[in-house]
């Protein structure tokens, strides 16, 4: 769902005090505005303050690097939908919020709108990277769970016909298409519409 984000920039060198949680933050937000295959490790060392072999000896090579980011965006997201979704309140409401705020995450980004760390580089390294592509798995899977659950729930706030799988796979799919226009530039309007679109979709039109 969401991400945390982290500035790109730093002086090199290594730091006073390392601190691997954020170096990770700033290696990802690398990552992030380059994707994977044009991502230098003298581009995460300038980033993070770290030389080449503070860099190995913390995290190993790019590649793992790479995937324990993507571990934690999946965990940071999931955790995040799983919070949201208990919320009180109507089902419609709940969504609702949920959509609105991806919105606000994904527009972020130092050189522009960003979208979702895990779509946004994951899904083209996924094709021959079977880490990243277990990893992307996971999260789409886990993201249906949390919503499947929630769903089954209290199905009578459904659209009639609709069932909680398929409304889970519909409201993960959100997520998943406001990532794309997010990242090709679609304002704020334009996104809240397809997340509103969604909710009417999920819940039945009005409400």
């Amino acid at each position: 769902m969401v991400q945390k984000e982290a500035g790109a920039g730093r002086p090199r060198g290594r730091p006073r005090s390392f601190d691997p949680d954020e170096a990770l933050d700033r290696a990802r937000a690398v990552f992030w505005n380059l994707g994977y295959a044009a991502t230098s490790l003298d581009d995460i060392a300038a980033a993070t303050g770290l030389n080449r072999p503070s860099l190995y000896a913390a995290f190993g090579d790019k590649h793992a690097l790479y995937i324990a980011a993507l571990k934690r965006s999946g965990r940071e997201a999931a955790g995040a939908l799983a919070q949201a979704l208990k919320a009180p309140g109507p089902l419609r409401a709940t969504l609702r919020a949920i959509f609105d705020f991806a919105v606000d995450v994904y527009r972020r980004g130092e050189i522009g709108q960003r979208g979702c760390f895990l779509v946004g580089t994951a899904v083209t390294q996924a094709v021959d990277d079977p880490e990243a592509r277990e990893v992307l798995a996971g999260y789409i899977a886990e993201t249906d769970g949390l919503f499947h659950a929630r769903f089954e729930a209290d199905p009578g706030q459904l659209a009639p016909g609709v069932a909680p799988a398929g409304a889970a796979a519909m409201a993960s799919a959100t997520f998943h298409t406001l990532a794309v226009r997010a990242r090709t530039g679609a304002d704020e309007a334009e996104l809240k519409a397809v997340g509103a679109a969604a909710v009417d979709m999920i819940c039945g039109a009005g409400g």
